[in-house]
């Protein structure tokens, strides 16, 4: 397996009137880009896997995307979020939120086929709370809880289609955990 971390905003941007957490990875694993794009559509299924995903429902459906409601939450704190996805099969699948604690959060999926077998996959992900005490806060575990996100992802592609030659990244959620103790 592949990781590279392309840009790495532990700090967020500085704007003059904002700061933007960002992170972008990529990596190489061996499933098809139409098996991960599905795993990745496939939102009602996220508080199987997903850490932090308390619920998660379609809301509505349209020509051009689909319209998500989940609950996220980590200890006593609950948030309710509304996301847009657009997916364009197999290639790539973005998401913004449409409703919840965010001032911006955006994240968009990309899906190569390769070659040699295997797929490259890259998430690039962008975030703001509308609260700078919790934009500070969770800015802290930022990367980590990306990390997290993605091995959980990774994770559930080994359950639905077989085992990866690498290991887990199980231990990224186990780490973001233990700092917010």
């Amino acid at each position: 397996m592949l990781i590279r971390i392309l840009r790495n905003c532990g700090w967020p941007e500085r704007h003059w009137y904002r700061s933007v957490y960002c992170h972008e990875e990529q990596r190489v694993l061996p499933y098809t880009a139409e098996q991960l794009y599905d795993l990745v559509a496939d939102v009602e299924r996220y508080p199987d896997f997903l850490p932090w995903c308390i619920t998660a429902r379609l809301a509505a459906r349209d020509n051009l995307a689909t319209y998500a409601d989940l609950v996220v939450g980590f200890r006593m704190i609950r948030e309710r979020l509304g996301s847009r996805i657009v997916g364009v099969r197999p290639g790539s699948i973005d998401v913004t939120q449409t409703s919840g604690p965010f001032h911006c959060l955006s994240n968009s999926w990309y899906f190569h086929d390769l070659d040699d077998g295997g797929c490259r996959v890259e998430l690039d992900v962008e975030f703001e709370f509308r609260s700078r005490v919790l934009n500070a806060l969770v800015g802290a575990l930022f990367h980590e809880a990306v990390r997290c996100m993605v091995g959980a992802f990774e994770g559930r592609a080994r359950a639905l289609y077989g085992d990866a030659t690498e290991a887990s990244m199980a231990t990224a959620c186990s780490t973001v955990e233990s700092r917010t103790a």
